[in-house]
């Protein structure tokens, strides 16, 4: 199967949002066959500011609908989440 980067952007001021939903997003994220990678993106400060997840999924459409299914995405944490088919060349 193909695999897809979403790059996600949080909303904001919403790192109280982020920690108070961070327990199910990761057993989520454990739970879920598909990843690849994950992990947050973090700022100057070390705080998260979004997360890069690597999912194998068979379409765009399969990943976007899975994405809409994270923890934080239903929260309402992410500003933006993009979708882009990856393609592991190194590691």
């Amino acid at each position: 199967m193909p695999l897809f980067a979403l790059i996600c952007t949080d909303r904001p001021g919403q790192q109280a949002l982020r920690l108070e939903n961070r327990a199910a997003h990761r057993a989520w994220l454990m739970a879920a066959e598909c990843v690849v990678h994950a992990g947050p993106f973090l700022d100057d400060a070390g705080a998260m500011t979004g997360s890069l997840l690597v999912i194998d999924q068979p379409d765009r459409a399969a990943a976007a609908e899975w994405a809409a299914e994270d923890p934080y995405a239903r929260a309402g944490l992410f500003a933006d989440i993009r979708i882009e088919r990856w393609q592991k060349v190194i590691g």
